[in-house]
């Protein structure tokens, strides 16, 4: 049983510290969550500030997982989709930890973000990677199957180009 715990975010404004730091972390080293090195302690807050107003319109749920005291990951389940899409939620922001990643953290956030999209009643998850460095590995791993890759999608953290990789996967009584 892993030594972490799981469980949705509520805004404060120690989380809001710790969102921030784990976004700056991730952006310095690499991931591909949308944001540029080097990443603005203010405007990783400020992400994070709408994200959680979001949480709290029922647009969306994030994630963290808590190892002890710290903040060690966090993923997002977004919810709000245009009217004929009421079945599928998306998966995004998968962040773990430097020092805290190959402990199963993510696959148990993304368990969770699973979970939670089938007790809503949807029936459809997708979600993208980055081509290089991405976690392809872990999302096939976890039942998602590769639908197509676009070439040159967006910039790495560091500059230069990366294509995306989407996912899918089935999930709850279709």
């Amino acid at each position: 049983m892993p030594a972490f715990e799981i469980k949705p975010l509520d805004p404060s404004p120690a989380l809001l510290e710790a969102l921030t730091a784990i976004l700056v972390e991730t952006v310095a080293n690499g991931g591909s969550v949308s944001f540029m090195h080097p990443l603005a302690p203010e405007t990783a807050t400020r992400f994070w500030e709408g994200a959680l107003a979001a949480a709290a319109r029922d647009e969306r749920i994030v994630f963290g997982a808590w190892d002890g005291p710290l903040l060690a990951g966090t993923v997002t389940l977004l919810l709000d989709f245009p009217p004929n899409q009421p079945h599928r939620a998306e998966i995004a922001k998968m962040m773990t930890r430097v020092s805290r990643r190959g402990r199963g953290i993510a696959t148990a956030l993304l368990a969770a973000a699973e979970r939670a999209a089938i007790e809503r009643g949807k029936s459809l998850l997708v979600l993208d990677t980055a081509s290089e460095d991405g976690a392809s590995g872990l999302y096939e791993k976890m039942g998602f199957r590769f639908a197509g890759e676009i070439p040159d999608f967006a910039l790495k953290p560091h500059g230069g180009l990366t294509g995306t990789r989407f996912y899918w996967k089935r999930i709850g009584a279709a």
